[in-house]
């Protein structure tokens, strides 16, 4: 589901020294507004990510809701939560957590961002840079989104210091991901390039719930099935929810996509060799669902 055109414009930033983008999409307003940033995935950018989900995040910032930006990762990857990130971002020392920082800054100063109310969306190799941000800056942080990366194993785990301070946190994989293993064991790029030991999605999400102290036992939401598709077409996705709920707790959810890729279900169709998509769960819908975006964001499709 794509957005109407909405202006970008790629900012500049200097963070310790050096030069770092981002791509703000929206106008700016006079009142408070969320922020919602946008992680990329390995080997991409925020104009690859904007591309590789047609756009479909835009539908954030219309008619000015939230403050959307796409950050851009060091050589198309970020210092994320993993020990075993190997990556120029890691290498080479960059520090993304003061980057994500500083483009927090930039957004309330110059773009009536509502500093309270700033949402991480991270894909993959974003995905885990989300992780390590909510584990070194939750303060400043009110929900994150994951989607095709799971906690990395404790071994794996880079944040030294971690804060540990429930925030509402949202997974969504695919069984089938073709580089992150749903079920946990070594991430990779199709069997090559290991990239760490990870828990599997629904320990993830156990993870989060009793980092949230929930104690209560999850609750299973079938979200679509057979019955949504038209006389003699056979759905080949499809997809479950898991929440754990407990009044006066921050809540903590696992859509599953079952024989779903390494794909962000309802934007764009993949190319095959990451795994089937599912164009019948709108993400979008469901992340301005879960971290209450303005109502109406869910409906601008």
């Amino acid at each position: 589901m794509t957005a109407p055109d909405a202006p970008a414009t790629k900012q500049v930033l200097q963070v310790q020294g050096r030069s770092r983008t981002l791509t703000v999409v929206g106008r700016t307003g006079r009142q408070p507004r969320p922020i919602v940033l946008l992680l990329h995935g390995s080997h991409q950018t925020a104009a690859k990510l904007r591309a590789f989900t047609a756009r479909a995040f835009d539908r954030l910032a219309a008619d000015g809701a939230a403050v959307l930006a796409y950050l851009d990762g060091y050589k198309q990857h970020w210092n994320d939560a993993r020990i075993s990130n190997r990556f120029a971002a890691r290498t080479e020392g960059y520090d993304d957590v003061a980057f994500v920082r500083h483009a927090i800054d930039l957004l309330v100063g110059r773009h009536g961002g509502d500093p309270s109310r700033v949402y991480v969306v991270g894909f993959s190799n974003g995905g885990q840079m989300a992780i390590r941000l909510v584990h070194e800056i939750p303060e400043l942080l009110a929900g994150a989104t994951v989607i095709s990366a799971t906690q990395p194993a404790e071994e794996n785990f880079a944040p030294t210091n971690p804060v540990h301070r429930p925030l509402p946190i949202m997974f969504i994989h695919g069984t089938k991901d073709p580089l992150v293993p749903y079920d946990g064991g070594m991430a990779g790029m199709w069997g090559f390039r290991p990239r760490g030991l990870g828990l599997s999605a629904p320990q993830s999400a156990h993870y989060y719930a009793q980092r949230n102290q929930i104690s209560a036992d999850p609750v299973t939401e079938q979200v679509g099935g057979a019955d949504d598709v038209g006389a003699g077409r056979r759905r080949v996705t499809s997809v479950t929810a898991l929440h754990y709920r407990q009044p006066g707790l921050l809540p903590v959810s696992l859509y599953t996509v079952d024989c779903g890729g390494h794909t962000i279900p309802g934007t764009k169709k993949a190319p095959l060799l990451m795994g089937r998509t599912d164009l019948t769960f709108d993400t979008v819908a469901a992340v301005a669902a879960f971290h209450t975006l303005p109502a109406e964001v869910p409906h601008l499709a």
